[in-house]
């Protein structure tokens, strides 16, 4: 489904990625792993076209994203990828619900069909009570579930995380994991997590190792 070929990237003449070959497939939890400095955020920020990288191919079931003009790549990225990271970036003067359903307002869905998916979305997180709260009368745990609602908004064919558990607590950071896993089961969700836990590692699919820009192994559970 996603699939990066060939990807390299520098900055400021430091060559982060080394020429990475990634293929992640529809339903699949991936995590990628490896020492600070390897070009984990590198490649997913690329994936996300977030980035562009020095030279290499991005494509989306066959479709090449990075080739599309700014505006049209807006678009596909709204619509086909949703972040998480690893401080919510929640917007402050919105409540729950209005973040939730940002991304769908700003694809130009009907107000009423952005706010039932987001409303959707809040219930099967078990935020409903909270829905009115905004981020900062939140938990942390509750705000982070409130971006994983966020990402998943618009359907897309991927959830790309950067250390989505980062700056949670060991309880919340449990529920947080399990979450992926029951979205994969629920909604046939795709994640593609950067993450420094090596027990949400060993529970995914696929644990691909990276090192000095260059992807090292892959584990398959």
């Amino acid at each position: 489904m996603i699939e990066v070929q060939g990807i390299t990237k520098s900055f400021e003449g430091l060559q982060v990625l080394k020429g990475v070959d990634l293929r992640v497939d529809a339903g699949e939890i991936v995590s990628i792993v490896g020492p600070s400095g390897a070009g984990k955020t590198t490649l997913l920020q690329i994936m996300g076209t977030l980035d562009r990288p020095d030279s290499g191919r991005v494509s989306f079931d066959g479709e090449d994203p990075l080739s599309m003009n700014a505006s049209r790549l807006a678009r596909f990225r709204n619509r086909n990828v949703g972040f998480v990271f690893q401080f919510h970036q929640l917007l402050p003067e919105f409540t729950l619900l209005e973040n939730v359903a940002m991304p769908a307002l700003i694809g130009g869905r009907k107000r009423s069909d952005a706010f039932a998916a987001a409303r959707r979305l809040v219930d099967y997180l078990g935020l409903s009570q909270r829905m009115d709260h905004r981020p900062s009368e939140l938990s942390g745990g509750e705000r982070q579930r409130a971006a994983v609602a966020r990402a998943l908004v618009n359907d897309p064919m991927a959830v790309l995380a950067d250390e989505p558990s980062g700056s949670l607590d060991s309880r919340n950071r449990a529920e947080l994991h399990r979450l992926f896993f029951d979205l994969r089961r629920d909604f046939g969700q795709t994640f593609v997590i950067v993450t420094h836990d090596e027990n949400l590692a060993a529970d995914t699919d696929r644990r691909i190792m990276m090192a000095d820009g260059m992807i090292t192994s892959i584990e398959t559970k």
